[in-house]
């Protein structure tokens, strides 16, 4: 056993590495659908593996919490400038009041405790669910005019507040958004009416013969059918049948045509069919499936339905798309026989109805024929597939400027008061993210090197924070654990009834976008999929974009704040 320990304080990367493995597969494992959750894990893990007194030197923290940081920005920019338009501005001063509450109350109850900064911030990161305050603070305390001790000191003490008010603060956002607030806001039968009012106005209802609104587990279909019907005698264009189907509220296309023995795989709007030719239809399964009732019998042939079809992760940026309706762009000439799967904004999945916005930034995923999809993606934006290579020049070059910008410190009453380098690093992967959103032929980073700088960045961090507090983190909790994780979650409670009351009374938001503002505005996604479920719809997604990227901006920059506030 003592060799494991003289080995892991020879390397102490392989306690980083420990700390994450461990750390990971205890925040998968759910009761009763609780879990700690990945980051509390990978924290608790690390204050472990630091009892064995393993010393992690260099600048290996900030060079994460950097990236980190850079991907959060980069994440939510498209949404967060989006929002500083007309339409967008109610959710953005929403969101700003909404974190202006959860800073007052922390700050409040802060110093009626009496914490001090590091308690202060461990309380703020906690209680409002947003980890990043974590390195922000420790930034900002290690610029005080203090002793090194008691930034140390300071320091050590922030992760320990903020694992004894994350539970609450996690799963006590969801419980509030979904059970409380449904009743704040009318009582939950009248919000679940109101969410299906809404889709009914934006055009919801039953979607089931509509493949260009498909879910993803309802996949299209490809069915070859001989054509005999009185129907077709005298000849029947393709457009004619198409136009036909979408009169039946169904969208079909024809894919593929065999007239007298030759297979015909461009497919003209006026090409004339005929008795005895065989076509390929396209559509959602239930569509499709028994159109031979009246086109003819079906037809299995290998050879008439081998062709290639198409999924395409395609990211929106092209104004001939953003800001259009999902009916609308389905209209398109473009969009023919290409069905939209699933639409992600900011890394949250929003609901496919025809009154849905497209935004710059949305990553669509569509299926077609391959030479439709790619048809499609070119006039939607750029296909996912089409480089999955992250553009580290532009990774870099905006840590370097962001960092830059964020180490410029300005004096107000002899105390400098800067962003910090952290700071600096989230403002400058806002910029690069809209820059990216405009122009996608630079700046690429894909989906999965995203999670990696997200989840691996703030986790490493999270683990060398773990172990550097292990020795005091037992002491530290002694001292402060009960009283502080009642303060945790009076400090959780009171913002979130603030915000249900504003969106209400003041914004007069829908009740579903007032639920999905307050779960933005809190950076809390486990809470938008509590208020889904409970309300049995996604339309509180539509109010959590915009306000979880203002949210998850100025949470962070208050890591700044509440240490100068309470130091």
């Amino acid at each position: 056993m003592d060799w494991i320990v003289d080995l892991l304080r020879s390397h102490p990367e392989l306690a980083i590495f420990l700390t994450l493995a461990i750390g990971f597969w205890i925040g998968k494992i759910k009761i009763g659908g609780f879990g700690l959750g990945i980051v509390t894990s990978v924290l608790l893990v690390g204050v472990l593996v630091g009892q064995l007194d393993i010393p992690v030197t260099g600048p290996l923290k900030s060079v994460f919490f950097l990236l980190f940081l850079f991907a959060i920005g980069y994440k939510v920019g498209p949404q967060f400038f989006r929002g500083l338009k007309k339409d967008g501005l109610p959710q953005v001063y929403f969101a700003v009041l909404v974190c202006v509450a959860c800073l007052a109350v922390t700050w409040i109850l802060a110093k009626l405790m009496g914490y001090n900064a590091g308690e202060a911030a461990g309380l703020l990161s906690g209680a409002q669910t947003i980890s990043a305050v974590i390195g922000v603070a420790g930034d900002t305390i290690q610029s005080l005019s203090i002793s090194k001790e008691e930034q140390e000191s300071m320091i050590n003490i922030i992760p320990v507040a903020y694992a004894v008010t994350y539970i609450f603060g996690t799963a006590g956002s969801a419980w509030i958004l979904a059970s409380i607030g449904p009743r704040l806001l009318g009582g939950i039968d009248k919000v679940k009416q109101a969410c299906r009012d809404l889709e009914s106005k934006m055009g919801g209802g039953d979607l089931s013969d509509a493949p260009g609104y498909i879910n993803p587990d309802t996949p299209v279909v490809f069915r070859a059918y001989r054509v005999g019907n009185s129907w077709f005698e005298g000849g029947k264009s393709v457009v004619q049948l198409e136009v036909y189907f979408q009169q039946q509220n169904k969208r079909i296309f024809v894919e593929r045509v065999r007239q007298n023995g030759k297979i015909i795989d461009n497919v003209a709007p006026d090409l004339v069919l005929n008795i005895n030719d065989e076509v390929v239809l396209s559509g959602r399964r239930e569509s499709v499936i028994g159109e031979e009732k009246w086109i003819g019998d079906e037809v299995v042939d290998d050879v008439l339905l081998n062709f290639p079809v198409e999924v395409l992760t395609v990211f929106c940026s092209k104004k001939e798309v953003a800001g259009k309706t999902i009916e609308e762009v389905r209209k398109l000439s473009f969009m023919h026989g290409v069905s939209v799967r699933k639409i992600s904004r900011g890394g949250v999945n929003i609901p496919i109805l025809p009154g849905t916005t497209i935004d710059r930034g949305d990553t669509l995923n569509i299926v077609g024929l391959s030479r439709e999809a790619e048809l499609a993606a070119q006039h939607i934006g750029v296909a996912g597939k089409a480089d999955n290579v992250t553009d580290m020049v532009f990774v870099g070059i905006g840590i370097l400027l962001g960092g830059i910008i964020g180490s410029l410190a300005v004096k107000i009453g002899g105390v400098p008061i800067s962003l910090s380098t952290s700071g600096g690093a989230l403002i400058a992967g806002l910029v690069f993210g809209w820059i990216r959103s405009h122009h996608p032929n630079i700046g690429n980073i894909p989906e999965s090197s995203l999670w990696i700088l997200n989840n691996v960045g703030l986790n490493m961090f999270i683990a060398v924070v773990g172990i550097t507090a292990g020795p005091s983190f037992v002491k530290g909790f002694s001292e402060i654990g009960p009283m502080m994780f009642l303060i945790g979650a009076i400090a959780t409670t009171i913002p979130l009834i603030i915000g249900l009351l504003l969106a209400k009374y003041v914004f007069h938001f829908h009740p579903a976008l007032a639920l999905g503002c307050c779960a933005g505005a809190r950076t809390t996604t486990a809470a938008l999929g509590a208020v889904e479920e409970a309300v049995g719809s996604e339309t509180p997604a539509l109010g959590y974009t915009v306000t979880y990227a203002i949210g998850n901006t100025l949470l962070i920059i208050w890591g700044v704040v509440i240490v100068l506030l309470c130091s």
